[in-house]
């Protein structure tokens, strides 16, 4: 299965693992499923870091460096597509450009987003695991 990581979840998977649900964690550690991390999440820490709503231990872009080497998540692809595909999500509740961006991710790669967001776990047109 392909899995695409909402943000948090790559967070927690580095830092706080035991936030993660069981089935969430199951899936990550499944060598059979296939990880993957949108450019979108990266640049996601780095703004909540410059905002102050997360703290990391070391400045933000040397982390986000660290963590993408010890991640076993790849690179989802982000296209013109994806882009144009973000703003075409009907009854997606969610105005978050990260978010709907993510969304897109999956739609177009045929992914399933493993997050917590109750919001996006209700969007019937997404693929999600929790």
């Amino acid at each position: 299965m392909k899995l695409l990581l909402d943000t948090h979840v790559w967070l927690w998977q580095l830092a706080q693992p035991e936030l993660l649900s069981r089935r969430a964690s199951a899936a990550l550690e499944d060598l059979a499923n296939e990880l993957y991390l949108s450019p979108i999440s990266v640049w996601e820490v780095l703004v909540l870091a410059r905002k102050g709503c997360i703290q990391l231990s070391s400045e933000p872009v040397e982390w986000v460096r660290e963590a993408l080497r010890k991640s076993p998540a790849q690179m989802a692809e982000l296209t013109h597509d994806i882009a144009l595909g973000s703003e075409d999500l009907p009854g997606l509740a969610s105005r978050d450009p990260a978010d709907r961006f993510l969304v897109a991710t999956c739609l177009d790669g045929e992914m399933t987003l493993v997050t917590a967001d109750r919001a996006l776990r209700r969007y019937r047109r997404l693929r999600t695991l929790w």
